[in-house]
């Protein structure tokens, strides 16, 4: 089922309401579930390679307290921010500044920042590893096949 947009998340604690979670598709509502994005966020980093590494080993250590803690939204959502690190360094990877796109709407020309790049590399070693992780995904496929 898709990530539920119609949800109030500024109201939810989806901590203490986990059957309102969908997963969704990639990085679906990573800036919106609570407490899981305020928890994340500030350790969301990928600047430098030196700061991805440091951020992607904080948050999959988030990953697996949460996973101590039979959390799995907690777990999906570190995943997602995990994702997301490799996805959003891989644009500034490619595109100087992070913008794709010109004001024309037309795509611009790839620059490659290979620092950049080496954040993105990080950050996908974690997300394979997640994704290869079979407690994970048994959890991933209960919680969908419960909720949704």
């Amino acid at each position: 089922m898709a990530f539920d947009y119609e949800l109030d998340y500024s109201s939810l604690n989806l901590r203490e309401k986990p059957e309102l979670y969908r997963v969704g598709r990639g990085e679906q509502g990573v800036l919106l579930v609570e407490p899981y994005k305020s928890e994340i966020l500030p350790h969301w980093r990928f600047k430098t390679p030196a700061i991805a590494q440091k951020s992607a080993e904080k948050i999959y250590s988030m990953f697996e307290a949460y996973r101590k803690e039979d959390d799995f939204v907690g777990m999906d959502m570190a995943r997602k921010f995990i994702q997301m690190g490799y996805t959003r360094a891989r644009r500034y990877a490619n595109y100087k500044g992070g913008r794709k796109y010109n004001e024309d709407g037309s795509v611009k020309e790839r620059e490659i920042d290979v620092v950049k790049g080496e954040s993105a590399a990080i950050f996908k070693e974690y997300w394979d590893k997640i994704r290869a992780d079979e407690d994970y995904v048994r959890r991933k496929k209960g919680h969908q096949k419960t909720y949704g």
